[in-house]
C-alpha cells in the first residue's frame, strides 16, 4: 500500500492517502507538457485504463524519460494487470544505524540467487554511470564526441601554429644562429601553443556554462560544471596544445641561418 512506499520525497509523503485512492497517482513535475496539464483531478489514460491524476511530486524523470507517475501497488495492478506483486524488479533494504553497506551487501549476495543483483548505494550510482557512458548509445555518442573534438583542435592548432612556423622562420634561423639551441625552439612554439590554447579557452568556457544552463532545462537533468571537469578538460586542451606544438616546430628546429644570406 502507499504506506508503505518506499523512495518517498516530502510531498509524496503529505500526499499518501491520495495515493491510496483507486486509480489514483501523482505525476513528477518534470513531466514533459506533451502529456498535458498536471492539474489535479484531470483524468489521464494509463496503459488503456481511465485513472485520475491526485497530485504532483518532485523528484525527476531520468536521463531519457519524458514523464514519471508514482502510484500505490494496489492501484499498479489495476493498471498492470497481467503484472504480479511477487515478481519483484527492485528492493530496498534499510540498515540499522550503524550497518556496514558493504558487509550486509557481501552477506546477501552470498544468500540470494545467482539472478539477484545486490548494490550498495554507492555501487548502484556508479553503475548507472557507467552504464550510460560505456553502454548505452547516447554515452557512446558522447564519447566519440569528445574523441573527435580533442582530434579536430589537435589539427587546427596544429595548422595554425605550423602556419605560423613557417611565416617566422627567418627568425627562428636567427635564433639558431645567436646559438639557441633546438630545444630552446620547442619551448618557444609550445609556449605559443599554450597561450593560444589558453585564450581560447576562457570564451569555450564561457559558452559551455551557457549551453550546460540550456541544457539543464531544456532535458531536466542536473547537469554541472564541476571544477573536477574544468581542470580535466583544461589539462587535455595543454596536453593537446603541447603535442601539436612539438609536430610543428619541425620547420623550426630545422631552419638554416645560412638561409638569411
Amino acid at each position: 500500500m502507499a504506506d508503505r512506499c518506499v523512495g518517498r520525497t516530502p510531498r509524496i509523503e503529505r500526499q499518501l492517502e491520495v495515493l491510496q485512492r483507486p486509480d489514483t497517482l501523482l505525476m513528477d513535475t518534470q513531466t514533459l507538457p506533451i502529456y498535458g496539464p498536471k492539474t489535479p483531478g484531470r483524468m489521464v489514460e494509463l496503459q488503456q485504463r481511465a485513472v485520475r491524476l491526485g497530485g504532483q511530486y518532485v523528484l525527476g524523470t531520468g536521463f531519457l524519460g519524458n514523464g514519471a507517475v508514482v502510484v500505490s501497488d494496489v492501484n499498479f495492478i489495476r493498471i498492470f494487470p497481467t503484472r504480479s506483486l511477487a515478481a519483484v524488479t527492485l528492493g530496498l533494504v534499510k540498515l540499522k544505524p550503524g550497518s556496514n553497506p558493504d558487509q550486509v551487501a557481501t552477506r546477501l549476495r552470498a544468500l540470494l540467487p545467482a539472478d539477484t543483483k545486490v548494490f550498495t548505494r554507492a555501487e548502484i550510482g556508479k553503475a548507472e554511470i557507467s552504464y550510460w557512458q560505456t553502454k548505452a548509445p547516447t554515452g557512446i555518442i558522447f564519447g566519440f564526441g569528445v574523441v573527435i573534438s580533442i582530434i579536430a583542435g589537435a589539427i587546427i592548432l596544429y595548422g595554425t601554429l605550423a602556419t605560423q612556423v613557417t611565416r617566422q622562420l627567418p627568425q627562428y634561423a636567427t635564433l639558431k644562429a645567436m646559438g639557441y639551441s633546438d630545444g630552446a625552439l620547442r619551448g618557444i612554439v609550445v609556449a605559443l601553443a599554450l597561450i593560444t590554447a589558453g585564450i581560447a579557452y576562457l570564451p569555450a568556457l564561457a559558452g559551455t556554462l551557457m549551453i550546460y544552463d540550456r541544457l539543464r532545462i531544456a532535458a531536466r537533468l542536473p547537469i554541472d560544471m564541476t571544477a573536477a571537469r574544468v581542470v580535466g578538460v583544461l589539462a587535455i586542451m595543454l596536453a593537446m596544445a603541447a603535442g601539436s606544438a612539438l609536430l610543428a616546430v619541425g620547420k623550426a628546429t630545422r631552419a638554416d641561418p645560412a638561409d638569411l644570406f
